[in-house]
């Protein structure tokens, strides 16, 4: 268990959201973060000096293998495309390093995960995959006010997703461009967050039926759709998805979209500011509930909050939220997801092998 603030960490990739990993690491205090791993150094400079003075003295490599033996960190950051994961990890496991965190999507196909996930096991290694949306403050609350039985006997819930950045030949070419071209696309790069974040409220679900189309003729992917998840209780969760409309927020990134979650006893919002409010049933009034929100980062804080709670574990050996055996779950899910929107059919969900 590494001392406070002892704790070295470094980051291979500096594209767009690399920077949000690099800003956690550098306000985390139990964390010291050291390089930035970049082919374009350039690329790696920019970043870092958006974050200055507080970047200053963070040390830029373009060679990951050299960066592995200069800095010899406790924890590595993986934030480069999904297509590198299984590299890197091998590659991070030959140099010693016993935590390594990578974002998702978790590698570049469900077989490299495995694989990646057995060789991190092998080495006792922990992967945790950077799952960032269940550390969205709202949805911590959200899940604290379901367990305290406020709502009493959880029916169902829905998100509708509305973004707003999908139309026309422009969408999305200013932050992430790749996302054109991704012949899977809503559900593989967007709904897995609520994949997994439904997990987190609601435990597992049974089976999955969805529908799936694309509406933007100049992208690749399916970029709207319905997925309903069943529960073995009778409960039902709905993700509806159209990247292509908006919600009512000034940012409407902030929480992507809106939710309901509907009980015998009454019903939770959120709402695109980020606030949850109760209201019982037989109410008109509605009732806030008080959510702690990092104004102006990514999600309301969360990952921050994946961050400090990956440090948090190797500090205090409290519980680890979506290491790489827990999250290939997801993935399983998705695949099911993706299976029924090609066959029209509801697709049972067979437990995971203990």
């Amino acid at each position: 268990m590494a001392e406070a603030s002892t704790i070295r960490v470094a980051t291979i990739g500096a594209g767009y959201f690399s920077a949000f990993h690099v800003a956690g690491w550098i306000e985390n205090p139990d964390a010291r973060f050291e390089a930035l791993c970049d082919l374009d150094a350039a690329k790696a400079e920019t970043l870092l000096a958006g974050l200055k003075p507080a970047a200053e003295g963070v040390r830029v490599f373009t060679d990951a293998g050299a960066m592995l033996r200069e800095v010899q960190p406790d924890i590595l950051d993986i934030a480069s495309p999904p297509a590198t994961h299984a590299e890197l990890i091998q590659l991070a496991l030959s140099h010693g390093v016993k935590t390594i965190v990578c974002q998702k999507p978790f590698c570049g196909t469900a077989a490299e995960a495995r694989r990646a996930t057995a060789l991190a096991a092998e080495a006792g290694a922990l992967v945790v995959v950077h799952e960032n949306f269940r550390f969205q403050p709202w949805y911590r609350v959200i899940r604290d006010e379901i367990a305290s039985g406020r709502i009493g006997e959880l029916y169902q819930v829905s998100f509708r997703l509305r973004p707003g950045d999908g139309q026309g030949a422009d969408a999305y070419l200013s932050r992430q461009p790749y996302f054109q071209k991704m012949p899977r696309f809503l559900v593989h790069e967007t709904a897995v967050h609520w994949i997994d974040t439904f997990r987190f409220l609601f435990g597992e679900p049974e089976a999955v039926w969805a529908d799936l189309r694309r509406l933007n003729a100049h992208i690749a992917g399916e970029d709207s759709g319905l997925i309903v998840f069943r529960y073995g209780d009778g409960r039902r969760a709905l993700f509806d998805g159209n990247r292509l409309v908006d919600h009512p927020a000034d940012n409407t990134r902030l929480t992507m979209g809106e939710c309901l979650v509907e009980g015998s006893a009454g019903v939770l919002t959120l709402d695109g500011y980020g606030a949850v409010r109760f209201r019982a049933r037989g109410s008109t009034e509605w009732q806030g509930i008080p959510v702690d929100i990092r104004q102006g980062e990514f999600g309301g804080g969360c990952v921050f909050a994946l961050e400090k709670h990956v440090t948090d574990h190797l500090l205090h050996g409290t519980p680890i939220e979506n290491d790489a055996p827990s999250y290939l779950r997801n993935q399983r899910i998705e695949e099911a997801v993706y299976s029924s929107a090609e066959t029209g059919c509801t697709v049972t969900l067979e437990p995971d092998a203990p």
